[in-house]
């Protein structure tokens, strides 16, 4: 195969990769933010669902609630401060996939995978309401990094 067509395939698959992939993300955030059990989408993080904050129930006995303690949603405002940068961090996540796939080293995305998750430890440590967002945005742009990866792999062989 001419290097000028591996080139141009191996540029397009990571392009694709990193755009295609933020669509494919925010297309599964907000099918997940329709959910019954998504919290309150938009909603003000420090106001949980009535249900959580515990609604017709005594006052002194309803749970104090801090913020983001209850999720408000893959596509919740709370979630969205707390994990911020992540725009930019799945566009490199998805580099570094495609590129491991195209390389033919599969293994570097369990690289990718723990450095990420044990950059955002501490922010889902004291937030456990963005873990949501960050586990499905990010199994979905692994999910599509992977398979435009694989495609191109397909085309180069």
């Amino acid at each position: 195969m001419p290097v000028a067509l591996v080139a141009t395939v191996v540029v397009l698959a990571l392009v694709v990769s990193i755009l295609g992939g933020w669509f494919a993300v925010m297309g599964v955030l907000r099918l997940a933010a329709r959910s019954a059990d998504a919290g309150a989408p938009g909603g003000d993080p420090r106001r949980p669902p009535a249900h959580a904050r515990g609604a017709g129930q005594d006052p002194a006995s309803r749970p104090v609630i801090t913020p983001l303690a209850v999720s408000d949603g893959p596509e919740g405002l709370g979630a969205r401060a707390v994990l911020r940068g992540g725009t930019w961090i799945g566009a490199l996540e998805r580099l570094a996939v495609t590129a491991c796939m195209l390389v033919g080293q599969p293994e570097g995305i369990a690289v990718v995978i723990a450095v990420k998750g044990l950059g955002r430890y501490p922010e889902l440590k004291e937030n456990p309401g963005a873990s949501e967002r960050f586990v499905i945005g990010t199994l979905a742009s692994l999910l599509w990094a992977a398979g435009v990866g694989y495609g191109a792999q397909l085309l180069l062989a």
